[in-house]
């Protein structure tokens, strides 16, 4: 008897990514597509056994990074160990498309300071065989991948195409200057991009300091490149800002949805400098809610967490006048030399000396840095700080930090939670992520390999909040199933994937949850140019499946590479 099915995955419990509570039963696929969900009697050429185990849709992350990677590698690791069959790029207004050949070096300057991508990997790593953004999406369509993805036009990218020396050095953009923006963002939007990106925030500078050439862009400026998407038909936005002057921030935000009609998103986490503000900003959403107009914020369930180690960009040591004359040392050397007395009273006796006030700021804040466990605790207890344990056992947090910094062969890291996190308690990403107008999102994937590695958030989702948190309520597995398939697609108009129905796509995860395990993230050095990035690996996949073929079984690759480039919205059939 032939088989009916290309797929059917037999017996699981099934979590379709509507919210309603699992179900037992099978899900066929047939030529890319669930062709049936409930008791299948038809064989399928490959079948797989989840008796005991969960089946979800796959995960879509709209907020990641791989813009570079995406040109170099067919894995869009560490996502695609994570349940992740759909990510979104080209966030926050940081790209390589579009770009006159003399700019090169301009982009990549941006992209390394603002995502801590080394240069040298980006110089190695991307061919440039594009200029337009049109040519930068064939670029990325010529190379299979593991999952689908999409990319959005960055706003750095297209101001210094447009205005050269003065959109870098962010010069006012005269009418000319938008005019010629909007056109090529309309373009860009109808060849197949998602949408259009944009970064308002100082933590966002250039390798050599100078802020993103975004960050001052007038009122006019952002409207006038929204209208190009309106001209289009399509295409999200997405912001990140400060919110410095939230009155007047809010009111262009507002213009740019209004006067588009396209449907827009920002982040939004919680700050040490004002720990209420985010309250604010949802009052905002809401109210933009009842007027009609269609804004999200981009939440996150863990804190956005810089994690500090030897083999890092940072440690707490990184602004030691000593420290610095080895730092540029082969890592066996420099820890060779660290595990010394002499070097260890060299550097315990010295007190760091920095002008960059975000590093002073982190690397003396003992009370925020956490000793990562494997598994890794993503809410930790004020107690368990390297502060609050120097201080029970009587001895500094250097000394305490050093110490723990030696351990695992130099490899052991120390969680700093930069935002999210700063009444010590994830409640406030709780009460965010259950807002009506929010999307998951902001899991960075590809970018800060050597600081943040958020890329595996998927995973924490269903660990911690569906089943190992401790220090407050849950979410049930299907409210987390539901928000990071179908609410996510939705988010940036993929209506053809996230959901377990007859016509969808088929991509889906088969996931063992009672022992899925998240693991401490490691250092491995597999960019161009041997590069290093932080990784995080994770058990309990049992398969991965894009398209209907089974990428990933056990966490191994299997050799299929199914992904491909998503030109523009889906919608179903």
């Amino acid at each position: 008897m032939s088989a009916e099915y290309d797929l059917v995955i037999r017996n699981g419990t099934i979590f379709d990514g509507t919210g309603n509570a699992g179900f037992e039963g099978d899900v066929a696929v047939a030529h890319g597509r669930i062709a049936g969900v409930g008791r299948i009697d038809g064989k399928g050429r490959e079948e797989i056994d989840a008796k005991a185990k969960i089946v979800t849709p796959g995960f879509v992350d709209i907020h990641t990074h791989y813009d570079g990677q995406a040109t170099w590698d067919e894995r869009l690791t560490p996502s695609s160990w994570h349940g992740v069959t759909t990510a979104v790029m080209g966030n926050c207004g940081v790209g390589f498309a579009p770009c006159r050949p003399n700019d090169h070096d301009m982009l990549i300057r941006l992209m390394e300071g603002v995502e801590d991508i080394p240069g040298v990997v980006l110089t190695e790593g991307l061919k440039w065989n594009w200029e337009t953004f049109a040519e930068f999406l064939t670029a990325l369509e010529a190379r299979p991948h593991d999952i689908d993805f999409a990319t959005q036009v960055p706003h750095g990218a297209l101001r210094v195409y447009v205005m050269g020396e003065r959109g870098a050095n962010r010069e006012p953009a005269t009418a000319t200057d938008i005019r010629e923006m909007a056109a090529i963002a309309r373009d860009a939007v109808k060849a197949g991009a998602l949408g259009f990106s944009t970064s308002r925030t100082l933590n966002h500078r250039t390798s050599d300091g100078q802020p993103t050439p975004t960050l001052t862009a007038a009122e006019d400026e952002l409207v006038g490149i929204a209208l190009g998407l309106k001209d289009a038909g399509a295409g999200v936005l997405q912001v990140v800002s400060d919110f410095a002057d939230p009155a007047r921030e809010l009111s262009m935000l507002r213009r740019m949805v209004a006067e588009s009609g396209r449907p827009l998103s920002f982040s939004l986490l919680q700050s040490d400098r004002g720990p209420e503000a985010w309250k604010m900003l949802l009052g905002w959403i809401d109210q933009c809610a009842s007027d009609g107009l269609p804004v999200r914020a981009q939440v996150c369930g863990r804190p956005v967490g810089l994690l500090l180690g030897l083999s890092l960009t940072l440690n707490p040591f990184s602004a030691h006048q000593s420290y610095r004359t080895i730092e540029h040392l082969p890592f066996a050397e420099r820890l060779k030399l660290l595990r010394t007395p002499e070097w260890r009273a060299r550097l315990l006796g010295e007190t760091p000396n920095s002008d960059n006030p975000f590093v002073t700021a982190v690397l003396r804040n003992f009370a925020k840095m956490f000793p990562l466990s494997d598994p890794p605790d993503y809410e930790p207890t004020k107690d368990q700080s390297l502060g609050a344990r120097a201080a029970q056992q009587n001895v500094t947090p250097e000394e305490l930090a050093y110490d723990w910094m030696l351990k695992d062969d130099g490899r052991a890291l120390i969680l700093f939670p930069f935002l999210n996190y700063a009444e010590d308690t994830l409640e406030p990403a709780l009460a965010m992520m259950r807002h009506p107008h929010t999307v998951l999102g902001l899991g960075d994937g590809g970018a800060h390999v050597g600081m943040i590695c958020d890329g595996s958030f998927p995973t924490s989702m269903l660990t911690h909040w569906t089943r190992d948190r401790t220090r407050g309520e849950k979410l049930p597995l299907e409210w987390v199933v539901k928000a990071q398939s179908r609410d996510t697609a939705a988010a940036v108009g993929l209506h053809d994937r996230g959901l377990l129905k007859p016509g969808y796509k088929a991509d889906l995860n088969v996931i063992d949850h009672a022992r899925l395990t998240l693991h401490r993230p490691q250092v491995a050095y597999d960019l161009p140019a041997g590069g290093r990035r932080l990784v995080q690996h994770a058990d309990g996949y049992e398969a991965t499946i894009v398209s209907g073929a089974v990428t990933y079984r056990n966490g191994q690759p299997t050799g299929a590479l199914p992904g491909k480039l998503i030109r523009g919205a889906k919608t179903l059939g």
